[in-house]
């Protein structure tokens, strides 16, 4: 669990994070979502004490991090920076081995984890033999992931690790991100500018603007409850496809009628209607199920919309 208590930081007399607070809980994916200059990435790194605070407290697990050094912090914390942060002049092996090497692990066990994650993240054996040069940049990503979940930190960090990517390569990642049997014991903080991945991602989003925190919620929360104009603002231009995607099959059953039902047996509940209209979508014979989807999540979105 991360607290960040009334933290504030400047730099050169202007305020870039003003009094904010927040709690990130264990088994948590928590997005800082903004734009750019907003204070997200400067409230990430005072976590891990890439930045001092100028004031406010920040506790892990109710300890205070200024009780620790910032290189014995660092160490229970992964972290994993924009365009991959990999050393350009290590292997592949030696930047995924880079913790364990500090922690004085035994070398089998080195490998033994290193292997474990290439498959999880789907990378072959032979590039731990590569140079990140050598590598795509999706690749180059999944190294990182896979860097900073090696030790299996109770904490993992996460800023604009997929601003880099086009939307395919992100959208695979995303995929295999979500999967990872890894991150469901961790408090994740995932700075973003990109509201899908925001929406795709996290379990609750905290929206940032000039140093302070305007909201913090649920995806549904921030498009059906928002705060202020500001909010709604924020989210307008893709609202009908965050719509789609924070909508669950659970959620539209009421606007089903009974002999549409037999379209999401094969659904459970927290299927979102996006992914179920993508299936559907690719065979002819299911158009009526489509159409029927799309009148229940019509009914169901006209009494959430605000």
């Amino acid at each position: 669990m991360i607290t960040v208590e009334s933290v504030s930081k400047h730099f050169n007399g202007k305020i870039a994070v003003d009094h904010i607070s927040f709690q990130a809980n264990d088994q948590e994916i928590f997005v800082l979502l903004g734009t750019s200059g907003c204070g997200k990435t400067t409230t990430l790194k005072m976590i891990n004490r890439l930045i001092e605070a100028d004031s406010g407290n920040i506790l892990i697990n109710g300890k205070n991090i200024r009780e620790q050094k910032p290189e014995e912090l660092r160490m229970g914390i992964g972290f994993v920076m924009q365009h991959s942060g990999l050393f350009p002049h290590y292997t592949i092996r030696q930047n995924i081995a880079v913790v364990p090497e500090l922690l004085k692990w035994d070398k089998k066990e080195t490998q033994r984890r290193t292997y474990e994650l290439l498959e999880k993240l789907h990378l072959s054996e032979e590039i731990l033999t590569q140079f990140p040069s050598e590598l795509s940049g999706g690749q180059q990503q999944r190294v990182g992931i896979a860097r900073a979940l090696i030790a299996d930190t109770p904490v993992l960090l996460m800023d604009e690790p997929f601003g880099a990517l086009d939307n395919i390569t992100k959208a695979d990642i995303h995929s295999e991100f979500k999967s990872l049997e890894e991150l469901k014991n961790k408090t994740i903080l995932l700075v973003t500018h990109d509201v899908q991945e925001a929406f795709e991602l996290g379990h609750r989003i905290c929206l940032m603007d000039q140093g302070q925190i305007i909201q913090t919620g649920t995806p549904k929360e921030m498009l059906y409850h928002p705060k202020n104009n500001f909010v709604r603002d924020f989210f307008a231009e893709s609202r009908l496809l965050l719509e789609y995607k924070v909508a669950t099959f659970g959620d539209i059953l009421p606007f089903l009628a009974s002999e549409d039902l037999s379209v999401g047996l094969e659904y459970i509940n927290k299927t979102s209607i996006w992914s179920i209209l993508q299936k559907l979508s690719t065979d002819h014979h299911n158009a009526d199920a489509y159409e029927n989807i799309v009148k229940a999540f019509n009914h169901y979105r006209k009494l959430q919309v605000v």
